[in-house]
């Protein structure tokens, strides 16, 4: 599809339009309705946003932080979620496989078995979203932006 120049008019196909939560207050809202129909009794997310510094094609997709600090005798701990600037333009489906990818960091760290099972139990399509993504991923790298 590479070489014959068709995986853009392939993905245009498939998914014609992008999501409109272009904000980090709307990605915010977005990613707390996620975590409240499937994580409600993990521990909070104190900062959701899109993040220019994230480069996807050489880096990652996105990042969960997770800070642990003393305070007095209590131990304080701090999620993050940052998405590439990438997925404010991008079809829905590739924003919520990235969104569910990195929920599913606050309750399970490592690419495990369990990861992946929580990752489908939020996202039934989750293998083949992210198989389309990365499709996405090449045709930027390789022949541009398509959105």
């Amino acid at each position: 599809m590479l070489e014959k120049d068709t995986l853009g008019q392939f993905l245009l196909t498939k998914y014609p339009s992008t999501h409109s939560i272009t904000s980090d207050k709307k990605l915010r809202e977005f990613v707390m309705d996620l975590k409240n129909s499937y994580l409600k009794k993990s521990s909070p997310i104190s900062k959701i946003i899109y993040d220019p510094k994230i480069h996807v094609v050489n880096n990652a997709l996105g990042l969960h932080t997770f800070v642990s600090r003393v305070q007095g005798n209590k131990l304080k701990s701090k999620n993050e979620i940052r998405i590439s600037e990438m997925f404010r333009r991008c079809p829905e489906p590739f924003l919520q496989m990235i969104t569910v990818h990195e929920l599913a960091h606050v309750r399970e760290k490592n690419h495990d078995k369990a990861f992946y099972k929580l990752c489908e139990h939020m996202l039934p399509d989750y293998h083949q979203f992210e198989f389309e993504m990365r499709l996405y991923l090449t045709q930027v790298e390789f022949r541009g932006e398509i959105y």
